[in-house]
């Protein structure tokens, strides 16, 4: 865990925060479009084989039966299926209230609008295999419902005993997705974007993954469209001295727990808070069940940055437009329109980011190294494309027809300005 200040350590901070900008291993990118080509060229059978290879397991079919999902509810606590309707619900209410709608400006002869229609078919990666994200599920295939796509398609790998997680099962088959394939990994990314023998291509792929899913869905970017390219899972947490140093460790420890490369960033005036917290977190991670791999992402990754005052604290914090940042200050709305870069924003002491890993209703599939300058959370709209409509009847072209021709022979786009000629003549070309 490094210990910075704002001010004398500015180098280093500008260095964390290149750090985080998404790279490409050119080792495992040559790995990535070999499995590409090798799914594009032989379909089924090189998703086969790269399921024995990669996940230890031989599949004689992708797709999940009907008595494998009743197995998985066989498996699933009541308690856990409460839980779980009750988060769809949130999510569901949230995301519906991101829908847009088809709209038109007609009037005097002319009319322009915009045309809105779902995806006809997506492509949901949900990662898995040796553990369990039933969230992922929630977040990806609800709003793609609520925009209205008419097929989804979930990919999600399976464990050594040929099986899908019950969990994550049993979630999407409570969403009523019809098509959920055992198949994680590029391979999974290259079977939705290409197709083979039993998946349909799809228009669209989202969902976060591992680095091979990540750069998998790079390389097919074109082919079909992708929602974001996720590096590792990252908060930032800006807190002044009144702050509780046990929510605070607590907080970083659940970034740190899922992978040895999350980040985790605690920003205070106060340097007797981050000494607190740093304690702290030396006591909570011997009681984590996943303390080997927090404890190396918080010793690698974890950073206590002291600035002078939560001011500048925010200005540190748009410098670095964190996936997920909380604000654990007094009154915290009154800072609300200073925060500009952020994919998710948790306000005050009992807003921790696991309630909107799970719960509140806006997605946590949120842009991460950075990229939240310039990007977005994935909402109902990444399922939804627009078409532009122009409507304009002969009297109001010829109001503006001269206008477009000036503006066509200036492009030196003869073609462009003959269109609008020929139908000031009626029709007739000059001869």
């Amino acid at each position: 865990m490094k210990i910075l200040n704002y001010q004398s350590d500015k180098n280093k901070i500008d260095e964390l925060i290149k750090s985080r900008e998404f790279s490409i291993e050119e080792d495992v990118r040559k790995k990535v479009k070999n499995i590409l080509l090798d799914v594009k060229n032989d379909g089924d059978k090189a998703v086969f084989n790269f399921t024995e290879k990669f996940d230890e397991v031989k599949l004689d079919d992708f797709q999940v039966k009907e008595r494998e999902i009743e197995d998985a509810y066989n498996i699933v606590e009541n308690e856990f299926l409460d839980s779980l309707k009750k988060a769809a619900k949130n999510i569901k209410e949230f995301h519906q209230k991101q829908k847009e709608e088809s709209w038109f400006d007609n009037k005097n002869g002319k009319m322009t609008g915009q045309l809105i229609n779902p995806i006809n078919r997506v492509g949901c990666y949900v990662p898995g295999g040796g553990a369990a994200y039933p969230s992922s599920a929630l977040m990806t295939v609800i709003p793609a419902k609520v925009a209205g796509v008419k097929e989804i398609a979930v990919t999600t790998p399976p464990g050594k005993d040929g099986k899908i997680n019950p969990y994550t099962l049993v979630t999407l088959n409570e969403l009523e997705v019809k098509e959920i394939y055992k198949i994680g990994g590029a391979q999974a990314i290259a079977a939705l974007a290409y197709g083979t023998e039993s998946i349909k291509k799809v228009m669209k792929i989202v969902g976060p993954g591992n680095i091979f899913v990540t750069i998998a869905k790079k390389e097919v970017y074109g082919k079909v469209d992708i929602d974001m390219l996720a590096g590792p899972s990252e908060v930032m947490v800006l807190a002044d001295k009144n702050a509780n140093p046990t929510y605070i460790a607590a907080d970083l420890l659940s970034q740190a727990e899922h992978d040895p490369r999350a980040i985790s960033v605690l920003v205070s005036p106060s340097l007797k808070l981050i000494e607190n917290v740093k304690k702290e977190i030396d006591k909570q991670l011997l009681k984590l069940s996943r303390e080997k791999i927090a404890r190396k992402s918080i010793k690698e990754n974890g950073v206590f940055i002291e600035v002078e005052n939560i001011n500048k604290g925010l200005k540190l914090v748009n410098d670095y437009g964190p996936e997920h940042f909380e604000l654990a200050v007094e009154e915290p709305l009154s800072y609300l329109g200073q925060i500009e870069n952020a994919g998710a924003v948790f306000l005050g002491e009992y807003s921790p980011e696991p309630l909107g890993d799970y719960f509140a209703g806006p997605n946590h599939v949120l842009p991460t190294g950075g990229t939240a300058k310039f990007s977005s959370p994935l909402t109902t709209d990444d399922f939804m494309k627009k078409s532009s409509i122009i409507y304009y009847n002969q009297a109001q072209l010829e109001k503006c027809s001269q206008d477009i021709i000036n503006l066509a022979r200036k492009e030196g786009l003869d073609a462009h300005a003959k269109s609008i000629e020929i139908r000031k003549r009626g029709g007739q070309d000059e001869g």
